[in-house]
């Protein structure tokens, strides 16, 4: 057998139980010549140790094994009339090896055979103590299988804990991916149903102008085509896409010419400069927060134009998109408020959305930092 193709836990346990092999010899004589053995410890108690000890080589690879070895050598010495000694911690460490690596059942009736042949030697040899003696012969086998089985069990809540956390992640990263597309999608076609409608109104009356609507769907459906490939490559680890456009508070220009081909006309201002680069998380959210505001004054707010305001902080950045109130169902009565005040959190950051001085006013503040 190579020990080496087993792995490092292989080649400890097989140092492992030649330490013990050595050890328990020399206690064996030791507790021999200390004791009042019915018969002297010869050969036959030595070889019964050793291979006893030697078992616990293969306990994680053939626990069942072990045990079973390591139990028959220890009622055989035992049988004999040879001194209590070492070899009973053998058969503790061997029934703690099987409870701990091998099927809990098998491990059980295992450790149960061995504990019979123990209280059978108990009752059967003479000048043993009898039923005083059944509460240590019990504990020899329950305390290793109970420490055994405690571990066996926290092992498996922090496997299980693994698992629901990667399970978790895979969620998180699905509701990243859901929000991203719908951010991308609905702006994309808020636009496009817009452009369409002011295309069908002059279609029968002006022909002529309907294609510059027709042309500013082409443009909006492109541009909403790339940025959804660029958000899926990069799910993918995709990298060099020469398609890309620009994601982040670098891709408001294109997002200002999108609302301008839809009719709404966007006032920026900003105020400040990014003292550092912002962290993309944070750039990412604030341009989808922006993206987000604009798409809702698009379906909802009815007065063509809308005011967006980039406040840059010593510790964070601020977003205000405000357009005046209409008759019409105020802005954000849909998922998008929910799904940009989810994303926002994550980040640490806080989102303020309702009326304001006879406007609708979504304010946005995100943190530069992680949050605590």
């Amino acid at each position: 057998m190579s020990w080496a193709r087993f792995g490092q836990p292989a080649r400890a346990d097989l140092a492992l139980a030649t330490l013990l092999a050595v050890a328990a010899a020399v206690g064996s004589g030791v507790a021999a010549r200390l004791g009042h053995a019915a018969v002297p410890l010869d050969r036959t108690g030595y070889t019964l140790v050793i291979v006893a000890a030697l078992a616990l080589a293969v306990r994680r690879r053939w626990p069942l094994v072990t045990l079973a070895v390591t139990g028959l050598c220890a009622a055989g010495y035992l049988a004999v009339g040879y001194a209590y000694g070492p070899i009973l911690l053998l058969v503790m460490f061997a029934v703690y090896s099987a409870v701990r690596h091998a099927p809990t059942r098998a491990a059980l009736w295992c450790a149960g055979a061995v504990l019979s042949l123990l209280l059978i030697h108990l009752f059967t040899s003479d000048g043993r103590p009898g039923w005083p003696g059944v509460v240590p012969v019990v504990a020899w086998v329950v305390v290793p299988a109970s420490v055994g089985y405690g571990l066996r069990l926290r092992q498996a809540a922090a496997q299980q804990a693994r698992v629901e956390t990667i399970r978790q992640r895979v969620d998180d990263e699905r509701l990243r991916i859901a929000q991203e597309v719908h951010d991308i999608v609905g702006h994309g076609l808020a636009a496009i149903k817009m452009q369409a409608d002011i295309a069908l109104h002059v279609l029968d009356r002006n022909p002529g102008h309907a294609r510059p609507a027709l042309e500013a769907i082409s443009r909006s459906s492109r541009q909403a085509l790339d940025e959804l490939r660029s958000t899926l490559a990069a799910t993918r680890r995709v990298d060099g896409d020469e398609h890309n456009p620009p994601t982040g508070l670098g891709g408001l220009d294109q997002l200002l010419r999108r609302m301008a081909d839809a009719g709404v006309r966007v006032d920026l201002r900003t105020h400040g400069e990014p003292g550092t680069l912002l962290p993309a998380a944070v750039d990412l959210a604030a341009y989808r927060v922006a993206q987000e505001s604009l798409t809702n004054v698009l379906r909802h707010g009815g007065g063509g134009q809308a005011d967006l305001t980039i406040r840059y902080e010593p510790d964070g950045i601020a977003i205000t998109v405000s357009n005046p109130l209409t008759g019409t169902p105020a802005a954000g009565t849909g998922s998008g408020i929910a799904g940009m005040r989810a994303r926002v959190e994550a980040l640490g950051g806080q989102v303020t959305a309702g009326p304001r001085d006879e406007r609708f006013e979504v304010h946005v503040r995100l943190p530069l930092g992680d949050p605590a």
